[in-house]
C-alpha cells in the first residue's frame, strides 16, 4: 500500500468542519492577517475604493469556498490584475476615477459569465494552451508595472499628478520624485520595503512565523500617529476605508457596453482570459503542495470564482482569482479544508466590522512597499535567468511578451508573445500544418497504454494529447514514444512533467521513451527537443 493510500484523508463539507475547524480556523485566521494590508493595497493601485479589497477577501472566503472545485486554495484580489484593473478604470473614466470604477465592473460582471462558461464546457485546462514563457513573461512585465506605480506612492507623490502615465514614464519619472519625495511618507515606505526584503532572512523559526506584511503593520501605524498623519498629513497619506455596509449596493454600470464597446470588449476579454489562466495555474501549483495529493476539479473551480466575481462585481469589488501567495501559506500553516479559506474571508469581515478606525490609521506607503514587494517577486531577476537556462528562444519569447506588456497593453503583450513563439517552433523544426493538430496513435495492452505521437508537439495541440491522457484510468502503465517526434516543446515537456508527477502520485507509471532520438536545445532537461 502506497504512502498516499496509508494517509486519511480529511473530510469534506460539514463533517469535515467537525472534523478539522480547529487547524482551519487557525490557518484563514494567519492567512487573513496576510490578506488584510494586500487587499487594500491592491484596491487602491486598481483604483477601486480600499474597502473594496476587502470586500472582494471576504466573499472569496465566505461564499466562494463553499463551492470551489479546490480545497486549500485562497481567494481574493490579485497583484496579478492590478494591471488591467487600473488600466479599465483609467480607459473608461477618462479622469472620473469614480466613473471609470462603475464601468470596470461592468466588464467584470460580463467576464465572470464567460468565467463561469469556461468551467461549465469544460475548459479548465484553459491554461494548458499558453505558453509557459508568455505566462512568466506577463506575469513579471505585471511585476515591472506594479514596480513602476508604488514606487512613486511609497515616495509620498501625490497620485494625481502620475495619472494617466504609462509604465516607462512612471519609471522616468523615479528621479525627479526622489528629488522632492515627502520625507515622512519616505521614511515610512523605506522602512516598510526594508522590512518587506529583509524580514524572509531571518532565521529565528518563531520570528519566521510571523507574516512580513504583519510586522509592517506594526511599524507604520505607530509611525504614522507619531507623524500626526491623521491631522497634519496630506490626504492621501492614509488609507480611507468608510463603512462597508454603507458600500453594499448596486454599483456595477453596464452602459460602458454600448458607449464604449471596444474598450468594453476589451477589458471583458482579458478579465475572462487574465484572471481564468492566474486562478487555475494557482490551483495546479496548489495541488503539488497538498500533503493529501488531492486532485481539484479546475472546471468547478472555474464556476465558482465566476459566480464570486459577479457577485463581487454587482456590490463595487474588484475580481477575485485563486491566489498564490495567500494558498501557499494556508498550506504552510497547516490548512486541512476549504473551511481555513472560509475562516480566512469571516476573519476579515470582523476585522472590518470592529477594526475600521484602526484600518484608517495604516499609511498608503506601506501598502505601497508590500506591493513592490510582490512585484519585484512577479518580475525576480531568478525569473530572467531560469527562461535563458531552458533555451534562449524561451528568453526572447518571454521579453518580446514584456516589452509589449509594457510598451502597449497586457493582451498586445501576450499575443505577441504567442506569435514569437510559434515563430519560433517553426524555425526551430516545427510545421505549420502541425501546429494545432497532434497525430496520435494509443494501444491498449492488458492494461499498459503505449501512445505514439509524431511530427509536432507543441502548447498549440498539447490539448489533443491531454484529453486522451486524461481518458485513461488511474493505476496504469503508460508509455509515451516520441521517437517520431521532429520537434517538442518546453511547455510539452513541462505538462507532461506535471501529469506524471500526479499520475504516479495515484499509483500509476508513466515513462517517456524516444526521447534519445532528439537534440536538446540547451542543457535545461525540459528545453524544447528536436530530430538530430
Amino acid at each position: 500500500m502506497s504512502k498516499s493510500q496509508r494517509v486519511k484523508i480529511p473530510l469534506d463539507g460539514l463533517p469535515g468542519l467537525k472534523e478539522n475547524w480547529s487547524k482551519d480556523l487557525l490557518s484563514g485566521f494567519l492567512v487573513s492577517l496576510l490578506a488584510l494590508p494586500l487587499s487594500l493595497g491592491i484596491a487602491k493601485a486598481s483604483g477601486f475604493p480600499a474597502i473594496m479589497g476587502l470586500l472582494t477577501a471576504i466573499l472569496g472566503g465566505m461564499l466562494v469556498s463553499l463551492i470551489a472545485g479546490s480545497r486549500l486554495t485562497i481567494k481574493g484580489p490579485a497583484a496579478g490584475l492590478i494591471v488591467i484593473c487600473s488600466g479599465a478604470v483609467e480607459a473608461f473614466g477618462m479622469g472620473n476615477d469614480e466613473l471609470g470604477w462603475h464601468l470596470t465592473l461592468g466588464a467584470i460582471v460580463v467576464a465572470s459569465v464567460i468565467q463561469m462558461a469556461f468551467g461549465i464546457f469544460k475548459l479548465g485546462k484553459l491554461s494548458d494552451f499558453f505558453p509557459l514563457s508568455v505566462i512568466h513573461g506577463m506575469l513579471a512585465a505585471i511585476g515591472l508595472i506594479i514596480i513602476s506605480k508604488q514606487t512613486h506612492n511609497l515616495l509620498g507623490i501625490d497620485p494625481k499628478t502620475l495619472k494617466g502615465l504609462e509604465p516607462l514614464e512612471l519609471y522616468a519619472k523615479i528621479p525627479e520624485s526622489l528629488l522632492n519625495f515627502n520625507l515622512n511618507i519616505g521614511i515610512i515606505g523605506f522602512v516598510s520595503l526594508a522590512i518587506v526584503f529583509l524580514w524572509p532572512l531571518i532565521k529565528n523559526p518563531f520570528l519566521k512565523k510571523i507574516p512580513a506584511p504583519l510586522v509592517v503593520l506594526a511599524f507604520s501605524i505607530p509611525a504614522g500617529l507619531f507623524f500626526d498623519f491623521k491631522q497634519n498629513g496630506p490626504d492621501f497619506a492614509l488609507v480611507k476605508i468608510g463603512n462597508i455596509f454603507d458600500s453594499l449596493k448596486w454599483n456595477v454600470d453596464f452602459s460602458g457596453m454600448t458607449s464604449q464597446p471596444g474598450i468594453f470588449i476589451q477589458f471583458v476579454v482579458m478579465f475572462a482570459l487574465i484572471g481564468s489562466i492566474e486562478s487555475l495555474l494557482t490551483v495546479k501549483a496548489i495541488d503539488l503542495l497538498d500533503p493529501f495529493h488531492r486532485k481539484s476539479n479546475f472546471n468547478k473551480d472555474l464556476v465558482a470564482v465566476g459566480a464570486g466575481n459577479a457577485v463581487s462585481g454587482i456590490l463595487g469589488g474588484l475580481p477575485m482569482i485563486s491566489e498564490v501567495a495567500r494558498s501557499s501559506a494556508n498550506v504552510a500553516n497547516g490548512a486541512k479544508t476549504r473551511w481555513a479559506n472560509f475562516f480566512h474571508g469571516f476573519s476579515l469581515l470582523i476585522f472590518v466590522v470592529l477594526a475600521v478606525p484602526v484600518i484608517e490609521l495604516i499609511p498608503n506607503a506601506a501598502l505601497a512597499a508590500l506591493l513592490i514587494g510582490v512585484g519585484y517577486k512577479l518580475a525576480h531577476p531568478k525569473e530572467f535567468i531560469h527562461t535563458y537556462e531552458i533555451g534562449k528562444e524561451q528568453l526572447i519569447v518571454f521579453l518580446v511578451t514584456i516589452f509589449f506588456t509594457l510598451g502597449v497593453d497586457l493582451l498586445v503583450g501576450v499575443a505577441a508573445g504567442i506569435l514569437t513563439k510559434l515563430i519560433a517552433q517553426l524555425i526551430m523544426g516545427g510545421q505549420i500544418k502541425h501546429m494545432f493538430k497532434m497525430e496520435i496513435f494509443i494501444e491498449n495492452q492488458n492494461d499498459h497504454y503505449v501512445i505514439k505521437i509524431n511530427q509536432s508537439a507543441v502548447f498549440s495541440n498539447f490539448f489533443s494529447l491531454n484529453n486522451q491522457l486524461m481518458k485513461i484510468p488511474s493505476g496504469k502503465i503508460i508509455t509515451l514514444d516520441i521517437s517520431e517526434v521532429k520537434f517538442i516543446d518546453h511547455s510539452v515537456f513541462k505538462n507532461l512533467n506535471m501529469f506524471k508527477s500526479n499520475y504516479e502520485r495515484e499509483g500509476g507509471k508513466f515513462e517517456i521513451i524516444g526521447g534519445n532520438m532528439l537534440r536538446s536545445f540547451s542543457k535545461h532537461p525540459e528545453s524544447a527537443k528536436g530530430k538530430m
